[in-house]
């Protein structure tokens, strides 16, 4: 067995012992036998069955900021906390399959597919994040960051909530507004529904356990600045071909606006100013080159055909072709742009094609001639490149759309750019504990950006 393997067997250990304590709550709150059932199929169903990614990342943090591997106490409150991030992650996903009105999730139906579930998930979803904090009170009472952890979660959950908002109304599946989309928006989308609670989190709550203070008390009226005096803004880490760059001034705004005003003078210790410095603009480049991957990767490599087009997702690819077709003289190509090559009037029909095409679902028709290519390709031995990627006419001519200005160079661009730039924030900012200092190591973040650049799944 691998190392990665065994440590997800071991983590998927401490799932059992964790679901009998949820389960056993249930009972203790004298639930008929039928609904201790429910709750346990349910818990089942919808918590363990993905990659797990997130609650590992809090093993794997707490034991590279303690530099050696956790002991058993150590160990069960990390995987506590790990299957807390995997809870509310299956909150989310519960709550959004109902939202979008999705087909299957993880290779089987989603939990409201089911017959005898259907809005029942509506509550069940519920239930899922409630467990966190069942469980966040039975293991942490006593911790002197019980408080930091229920604030961390709750805030999470919120910025997270208001990410799927911006999500819903700006991309509906049935009707599609190209005028909605935009690069702006789509970081904020990404920000806010994927990098606090996927990035973010997993590496706080380590911290947390692992005793870093959340808070940091100032001596004067102002508020604690940053790490050596640095700005808590965002670095400016730009898209090739845009202008668009991000703050997170807001958030530290949220975490010191939950401070009493007599206590006006706490704020965010600086180990976890730079975990959002890194962790956020990390987590938004993992979302990019996921979009990256549905339009030009193949199934056999990303397990799975890309729907961003058909589904009509606010995606980063659909929003930097729609500024490289734009009439406005402000989003013009850049010179080393590919589409920098092509004329006004064509990159307006290319522009006319998007927004006839994009959105547009497959006809039953087109599906299934896209499979039997698929197979057909695969049977004679041929590069299914071609074939794989089609859901139908409409798609195939969006991701002409996207190939003839480039996206893939600009993508390029833009992964070599971003992982530069974190790379120089880990080495320059992050403050390795020591000699009576507050850090956390380099390695933490060196790891979650080893685990990303380059991936093709």
């Amino acid at each position: 067995m691998s190392d990665k393997a065994a440590k997800r067997a071991k983590f998927e250990k401490a799932w059992i012992v964790i679901r009998d304590e949820l389960v056993d709550y249930a009972k203790l709150n004298n639930m008929p036998k039928d609904a201790v059932e429910w709750f346990h199929n349910s818990l089942e169903y919808n918590v363990p069955g993905g990659k797990l990614n997130r609650g590992l990342s809090v093993i794997d943090t707490a034991e590279i900021i303690k530099a050696r591997p956790l002991d058993d106490d150590e160990y069960l409150k990390a995987a506590v906390l790990g299957w807390g991030v995997e809870l509310l992650q299956a909150f989310f996903l519960v709550s959004d399959d109902l939202m979008d009105g999705s087909i299957t999730r993880r290779g089987q139906p989603c939990w409201y597919r089911q017959p005898h579930v259907r809005t029942i998930a509506v509550n069940d979803a519920f239930m899922l994040e409630a467990s966190i904090y069942y469980l966040l009170k039975k293991h942490f009472k006593g911790q002197p960051y019980y408080v930091d952890l229920l604030e961390i979660f709750h805030e999470t959950t919120f910025q997270t909530e208001l990410g799927q908002l911006i999500d819903l109304i700006s991309a509906p599946e049935d009707h599609v507004d190209l005028s909605k989309f935009s690069l702006e928006k789509h970081s904020l989308i990404v920000i806010y529904k994927t990098s606090f609670y996927s990035f973010y989190l997993p590496v706080a709550l380590a911290m947390l356990m692992c005793g870093i203070p959340y808070t940091t008390t100032s001596t004067s009226s102002k508020p604690t600045n940053g790490v050596n005096g640095t700005s808590t803004s965002m670095p400016q880490i730009s898209h090739p071909h845009s202008r668009v760059s991000q703050s997170i001034d807001s958030t530290l705004s949220l975490v010191s606006s939950s401070v009493p005003p007599s206590q006006s003078n706490i704020s965010l210790s600086p180990p976890y100013i730079t975990a959002l410095r890194i962790l956020i603009p990390l987590g938004e480049y993992f979302q990019i080159q996921d979009d990256f991957l549905d339009f030009s990767g193949l199934p056999s490599e990303i397990g799975k055909v890309g729907t961003d087009i058909v589904d009509n997702k606010c995606g980063w690819v659909v929003n930097t072709a729609l500024n490289l077709t734009s009439s406005n003289p402000d989003l013009a190509p850049a010179p080393s742009s590919p589409a920098s090559a092509l004329s006004p009037e064509r990159r307006a029909e290319l522009r006319k094609v998007l927004e006839a095409s994009y959105g547009v679902k497959p006809t039953p028709e087109e599906v299934q001639k896209a499979k039997d290519m698929r197979a057909q390709a695969e049977r004679e031995g041929r590069d299914p490149q071609n074939e794989q990627g089609y859901l139908g006419e409409a798609e195939k001519r969006v991701k002409g759309v996207f190939e003839e200005l480039g996206i893939r160079e600009i993508y390029r661009e833009y992964e070599e750019g971003v992982v530069g730039k974190l790379n120089k924030m880990i080495e320059e900012e992050v403050i390795e504990p020591g000699d009576g200092k507050e850090g956390v190591r380099r390695e933490v973040f060196r790891s979650f950006l080893g685990k990303i650049y380059g991936r093709k799944k």
